[in-house]
């Protein structure tokens, strides 16, 4: 009996807490309702950032540039490592008729060659690699720079990056922006004077 009184008594009072503390969250203070007011309200948007990138064309002509780059370079080596196999293969033809020293001479010579070539040819790539690494870091700082612009004058609290494999998994095709941001910044990089749109 005093069991089941007790066990009254416990629930009576949990009853009177929770009744007490849902009329606290009903408050007239409306701290707690404005912030989850300012949740419900926050505009959330999202772009797929590789066709953001890829159909930007700032980063379309300054990787044709890149890619050119990259053929001149892959033109100048390979006259390069053309004309020293042909050294190469001129000291193999005539290299009996040489002395013992005059053949390690060359040998030396030939070596130290093929030592410059693949020094010159790790340059370029590093070269390369570093100016794509640049135009990469450029063009994301110029969508992100548009990205704020875009954000502030369509009222939107956050833009997220789509990527597959990303932290986003799903979200819903009302709030894809890209088509709007591709159209936006192209016509932005194209109304921009030559000389400030490098």
């Amino acid at each position: 009996m005093k069991r089941g009184l007790k066990l009254i008594g416990a629930l009576s009072l949990a009853t009177v807490l929770l009744y007490g503390c849902d009329k606290a969250g009903t408050s007239t203070t409306g701290e707690t309702a404005s912030k989850e007011v300012k949740q419900g309200d926050l505009n959330v948007a999202f772009v797929y950032t590789d066709s953001v990138i890829n159909k930007y064309d700032y980063f379309k002509k300054k990787s044709e540039e890149l890619t050119e780059k990259g053929k001149k370079f892959e033109g100048d080596l390979q006259g390069r490592a053309s004309g020293f196999q042909q050294e190469v293969q001129t000291f193999q033809q005539t290299g009996g008729n040489m002395t013992v020293n005059q053949q390690r001479a060359k040998q030396e010579e030939l070596a130290k060659k093929e030592q410059n070539l693949m020094t010159y040819r790790d340059n370029l790539m590093q070269e390369l690699s570093a100016d794509e690494s640049a135009l990469y870091s450029e063009v994301y700082d110029k969508v992100q720079n548009y990205l704020k612009v875009y954000a502030e004058s369509n009222d939107i609290d956050v833009i997220l990056s789509y990527t597959r494999g990303g932290a986003i998994w799903y979200a819903n095709e009302a709030i894809d922006l890209t088509s709007s941001v591709i159209e936006g910044i192209n016509k932005e990089y194209t109304a921009a004077p030559a000389d400030t749109a490098k």
